[in-house]
């Protein structure tokens, strides 16, 4: 009798598992939304929407310049691009400031058989501080002044204490060399985002360290490769205070992330002679067909749309010696190194120099072999007038200890350092002023501030409205769930639910969650309490959203889940993602006004979304009016705080601070209705009441001028339930 029960009841479970399975199968259309893009095999790479759609337009960029190089066949001709590039990548880099004392101190000395080290620390900018040792062989002393080296390093936390790079340096001091080496940004005892606690970075890798504030770098208007080639100029500056030191023989090299900066820093310091980047050069081409943009210092603002490759900084050097060094398996794209070489060789060759461009390669991966660091050797003994054997010799390394510059091992705690975030933050404050000067003229100032913020964020305003695909419908009590899918600006096709009443009024929404359409699960009291009033709301997945992204594609800079490599590259080709979603949400009010038969479209979007919603309805009349729930205040406070949150960088705009601001859009909608529903910081926790007044007083005073008052609220400190708002919204 007990197991006749037993089995009963275990007969029981598995019916109501079974029922369950089934609700759940038969629910999941529902509530993810999906069901449109997964039935088309021309879809099925959807998810890489955002990456596949920059890299075409970076591809049309990079084969205009092709065609430009492809027309160079005098040294006249080519001697006139050698200038137009240098004068490109200024302005791409930004300028430089004017140089200070470096106030250098030898902090410890260190003596071996052969060489003297000595740990040094300078000022690239006044409290900057650069970390370094300089290598320095006992036939200085001998001899009377020698070559010099730069060496630049990796993405090692270590840095140039690490073994391999060590070998190379202690290597060419043993060939009678002096060796400068020093901390990039963020590495070695350069740590911008310290834990005191481990005493190591709060950030995950080197590329996170440059890329966080990288990031609020490009959004003002400014760029880490400033950074990073300032150190390098300051570098050969501090060489040339030396007495050991040949000031006409310096030569720079460096591996991976210091193949980087080698050819930044030679590209801009012409005192530098010789240059051998190694496991770098590529070409953006290919790099875009593989690994993809890289961390923030190794991109210009707006570098690809302005021309810029990276056979640029090799060419502009033009005809001093240079050694590509290259590995057959490297992560960026031999074939790259190949065609950029190629097309290097001819201006050599036309200034009779054909000798003082080489490349040298090995079969191996991302790493530094013996055959290339010899190769590198025999380089700098020919160019630097150094003569000797070019064969490594063993050395006996140096403790991270013996090489450390500072007291505690890291600037942070040694000094009262700026850093690259506050030295930023100062410089938008400055641009702010100047904005803030604009707005005093409000809201005429507007007139000449939205074309601005159109060109800035590479917002492209939509030609004709496309035809939607019907992929499906849902029927529910009271409304129907329609699912279509609709061409966006580029190459893909947004994936949409549409929420369609029974008694469909004269308006619909437009509904923007960073979610897409997954949020109908969780928000679906929400979106009904608008449908049951008459209001069809559409719900999109967009660029890089839902079944629109994430993608595969992380990049170096994978923080918080968000890939900030996929910002850089908009950015590479004067482009934003934000600009992006705008020109799409203005299609998609227009499609839905069309297919509802709408007279007017209203606006709601969610945090990360908020930015994109308020540019299309800036640039475009087509939305009626906007709610934006739980939105950061603006770029501003994007700049201003060390630690903001990773997700809201995908709505920034780069080159915006200073030139507008997202207060400065909601002005612009004066008089429409715009309801502002707890407001955050940066760091995404609610704005203080001081904060609030703050950024939307601009906002308050276009409406009061404007006489629209009653038509903005801005308001904090709510609960979940929103109701009483929207209806005060929607009414009109």
């Amino acid at each position: 009798m007990q197991k006749v029960k037993l089995h009963l009841r275990r007969s029981i479970l598995v019916i109501i598992l079974l029922h369950i399975t089934s609700l759940l199968c038969h629910a999941q259309p529902e509530f993810e939304g999906i069901g449109s893009t997964r039935k088309f095999m021309a879809h099925t790479d959807a998810a890489n929407a955002m990456y596949h759609y920059f890299a075409r337009q970076a591809y049309g960029y990079l084969n205009d310049r092709s065609t430009q190089i492809g027309k160079l066949s005098t040294l006249n001709n080519w001697q006139a691009r050698q200038q137009l590039m240098r004068n490109k990548l200024k302005k791409a880099a930004g300028a430089f400031p004017q140089k200070q004392a470096l106030k250098a101190t030898i902090t410890s000395t260190i003596k071996r058989i052969g060489y003297r080290v000595e740990n040094v620390v300078y000022q690239s900018r006044p409290r900057f501080y650069v970390t370094a040792s300089i290598f320095i062989p006992v036939k200085a002393q001998e001899k009377g002044p020698l070559p010099a080296v730069v060496y630049c390093s990796g993405h090692i936390w270590e840095g140039y204490r690490s073994a391999g790079y060590q070998t190379a340096i202690l290597n060419l001091v043993k060939k009678g060399f002096v060796v400068l080496a020093y901390d990039p940004l963020g590495q070695g005892e350069r740590l911008g985002y310290l834990d005191s606690a481990t005493q190591r970075s709060r950030l995950v890798s080197p590329s996170s360290e440059h890329s966080y504030p990288g990031a609020q770098l490009f959004i003002t208007g400014n760029t880490l490769a400033n950074y990073f080639i300032w150190d390098g100029i300051r570098a050969v500056d501090y060489l040339l205070t030396r007495k050991e030191v040949d000031p006409n023989r310096i030569g720079i090299t460096g591996r991976s992330g210091g193949g980087t900066q080698s050819a930044f820093i030679a590209a801009f310091d012409d005192r530098i002679r010789a240059v051998a980047p190694e496991d770098y050069v590529t070409s953006f081409n290919r790099l875009y067909q593989s690994l993809g943009p890289q961390d923030a210092e190794q991109n210009f603002m707006y570098g690809i749309s302005s021309g810029i490759d990276m056979a640029d900084l090799l060419a502009v050097r033009a005809p001093k010696p240079t050694l590509v060094i290259a590995t057959s398996r490297d992560m960026f794209p031999i074939q790259g190194t190949l065609e950029t070489v190629a097309e290097v060789k001819p201006i050599y060759n036309l200034y009779g120099k054909p000798d003082a461009f080489a490349m040298v390669t090995d079969d191996g991966g991302h790493e530094s072999t013996k055959k290339n660091r010899e190769a590198m050797y025999a380089f700098f003994q020919k160019a630097l007038n150094n003569p000797g054997p070019s064969t490594e010799e063993q050395i006996e390394l140096l403790t991270p200890k013996q090489l450390q510059a500072t007291k505690t091992g890291q600037v942070a705690t040694s000094y009262k350092a700026e850093t690259v975030f506050s030295l930023n933050r100062k410089d938008a404050a400055g641009r702010i002023e100047g904005l803030d000067k604009k707005r005093k003229n409000s809201p005429d100032y507007l007139k000449s501030l939205l074309p601005v913020a159109k060109r800035i964020s590479g917002f492209r305003k939509p030609l004709k409205i496309p035809k939607p695909v019907f992929t499906g419908r849902i029927p529910r009590n009271g409304y129907v769930i329609e699912k279509y899918m609709v061409k966006g600006e580029g190459d893909y096709d947004i994936p949409y639910l549409l929420f369609k009443p029974n008694n469909a009024g004269s308006r619909a929404l437009l509904y923007l969650d960073p979610k897409g359409k997954a949020v109908y699960g969780s928000k679906l009291g929400e979106l009904e309490w608008f449908v049951k009033r008459g209001i069809a709301v559409m719900v999109p997945d967009m660029l890089g959203n839902g079944e629109l992204g994430p993608g595969v594609f992380q990049g170096d800079s994978y923080i918080d889940s968000v890939s900030y490599n996929n910002w850089f590259s908009a950015m590479l080709i004067g482009r934003s993602i934000t600009g992006v979603h705008a020109g799409d949400i203005v299609m998609l009010s227009r499609v839905l006004k069309a297919q509802i038969g709408a007279k007017k479209v209203l606006g709601l979007a969610y945090s990360s979304l908020s930015p994109a919603l308020l540019h299309a309805a800036a640039f475009s009349d087509d939305i009626d009016r906007v709610a934006m729930i739980e939105p950061y205040t603006s770029y501003r406070s994007i700049v201003e705080n060390e630690n903001y949150k990773p997700s809201f960088l995908h709505s920034t705009v780069a080159g915006s601070i200073g030139q507008y601001d997202l207060p400065d859009l909601a002005a612009s909608l004066a008089p429409k209705k715009l309801l502002i529903i707890n407001p955050c910081g940066a760091d995404a926790k609610p704005a203080s009441a001081k904060d609030i007044e703050r950024e939307y007083s601009v906002t308050r005073k276009a409406f009061s001028v404007r006489n629209a008052t009653a038509n903005l609220s801005v308001e904090h400190g709510l609960g979940t339930n929103s109701s009483s708002l929207f209806e005060k919204w929607i009414k009109d």
